[in-house]
């Protein structure tokens, strides 16, 4: 999950529908664009599925998925020009040391869901193996980038100690064609394509190493003390498609069909194994909620990269106060 693709303008409307929050009859219904950072995937299941389980219109909501770059939805929100978006951790500590008050408000995924992936000729088995390898990823931001500099301090290496290759969302292709030695991505998609087409891999899961604030809900600080219902509706809705989800896998494959338009011309086995394996990174006892260690660990990451300065209040980026 937490990837970009088309640059976007967005703004917040309101409209009127015959069915608001709580099923009250001729309720507005809050009309949300929510950037998503990536294509329609299977890995946005629990969204799809709320929406066809009519669980964001209980809510008094009709959402519109929008797959655009993180980096601009977290400076949309930040500016209250959007009021929600789902994005990677790290996004929200960097957008409040740039004086955006953007706050993280449910936890989609309890790990961190990228990992370093080579062929196993490579002989890239730890960390530390990394050094002087060449390593494709997306670019140098996002949730693919941070989880690659979480793993190379593990080890105690610096971007210096590695060749850094921006090669958009191609790291299935420059893998098998070796025009990469390693390449960062998310744990739960390229891995199962890449095994998919018959290549022994080795996986580097960032979770193994560092526990990290992952993807999540996020909204602004005006949002959260002007219309604190609309935030807790939003975060109920999402959460209970994905408790959906993790329940019935199938069902929400099958949900997911009509906001995924090329899922049929996919190889529908690997796309159930990217689901489920996406779902491994979503469980939790308690779902939504957010762990400070985790926030913690991501800013000490940030702090080492340099990308962070000083540290930060880190109970004004993130609240439970929201989840169910």
């Amino acid at each position: 999950m937490f990837k970009k693709f088309v640059l976007i303008t967005l703004g917040l409307a309101l409209g009127l529908s015959a069915c608001g929050p709580q099923g009250v009859p001729d309720a507005p219904l809050a009309k949300v664009k929510l950037p998503l950072g990536y294509i329609p995937n299977i890995q946005f299941a629990p969204l799809y599925v709320a929406v066809e389980k009519g669980y964001f219109a209980e809510a008094g909501v009709e959402v519109e998925f929008d797959y655009s770059f993180e980096t601009d939805a977290v400076a949309l929100v930040g500016a209250d020009e959007l009021q929600f978006a789902v994005v990677s951790g790290e996004q929200v500590l960097l957008a409040r040391a740039q004086g955006l008050p953007v706050v993280y408000v449910a936890a989609w995924y309890q790990q961190y869901p990228v990992a370093v992936v080579s062929k196993a000729a490579e002989g890239i088995a730890t960390p530390a193996d990394l050094k002087g390898k060449k390593i494709g990823l997306p670019g140098l931001f996002g949730a693919n980038y941070i989880g690659l500099e979480a793993l190379l301090f593990s080890a105690g290496l610096t971007d210096a100690d590695v060749t850094l290759d921006s090669i958009g969302f191609n790291q299935v292709e420059a893998l098998a064609t070796d025009q990469e030695q390693a390449v960062s991505v998310y744990a739960a998609n390229e891995p199962v394509q890449l095994r998919a087409q018959g290549f022994d891999l080795n996986e580097m899961r960032v979770a193994d190493y560092v526990q990290l604030a992952s993807n999540g809900l996020i909204t602004n600080e005006k949002t959260s003390v002007e219309n604190p219902d609309l935030v807790r509706r939003m975060a109920e809705a999402i959460l209970k498609g994905l408790a959906d989800t993790i329940a019935d896998p199938d069902e929400a494959f099958e949900l997911s069909r009509t906001h995924i338009p090329n899922l049929a011309e996919l190889d529908e086995t690997v796309q159930k194994q990217v689901l489920a394996r996406s779902i491994e990174l979503w469980q939790a006892e308690r779902l939504g909620y957010s762990d400070m260690q985790a926030w913690e660990n991501m800013q000490d990451t940030l702090l080492k990269m340099g990308l962070l300065s000083a540290p930060l209040e880190l109970d004004r980026a993130f609240t439970n106060e929201f989840v169910p």
